[in-house]
């Protein structure tokens, strides 16, 4: 992964095992994963190296559905997971973004978890996974854009986790 990628920081209030546990779980994760008013239906989630997450976003209205998937390669719990991110169809075959047919197939995403006196620091990379020149430009021309998305979910993060203790 090179410098151009995406690296967001945050600290939560909460041990370090539940905020794995949130990430990991799909009875927590489709309730707080996403854009800010999406919903997410978890159609699977099998966190373990080779395992896949795949799931539907649908926006407020109802009126658009997103599917998207993740390809686990490494799983230390509590504190480290690393999965290639894709946009899908509902079988969970990788397909072009709808919003921008440059836009890199695969996302490489390097999350790490620390705790710090009973908080959890939490440590977002991600970047284009074996992108072309365009992917990568696209990539990085939205990286503001996919950074303020992550915050938002970030917010319903803290806030879930605020209601599981």
């Amino acid at each position: 992964m090179n410098s151009q990628g995406l690296l967001l920081k945050r600290e939560f209030d909460a041990p370090r095992e539940l905020v794995f546990e949130v990430w990991t779980n799909p009875a927590h994760f489709g309730n707080w994963w996403g854009p800010k008013g999406f919903s997410l239906e978890v159609a699977k989630m099998d966190v373990r190296p080779g395992g896949m997450f795949l799931g539907c976003q649908k926006s407020p209205d109802g009126q658009q559905a997103m599917w998207g998937k993740f390809v686990y390669q490494e799983v230390q719990a509590p504190e480290k997971l690393v999965w290639v991110q894709s946009f899908s169809d509902e079988e969970g075959n990788t397909v072009r973004a709808p919003f921008n047919p440059n836009w890199p197939l695969e996302i490489l995403n390097i999350l790490t978890l620390e705790e710090n006196e009973g908080k959890t620091v939490l440590t977002l990379q991600g970047g284009p996974l074996n992108a072309s020149k365009e992917e990568q430009e696209a990539f990085d021309s939205m990286s503001p854009m996919v950074a303020q998305g992550f915050e938002g979910t970030f917010e319903q993060l803290a806030n879930y986790l605020a209601g599981q203790q």
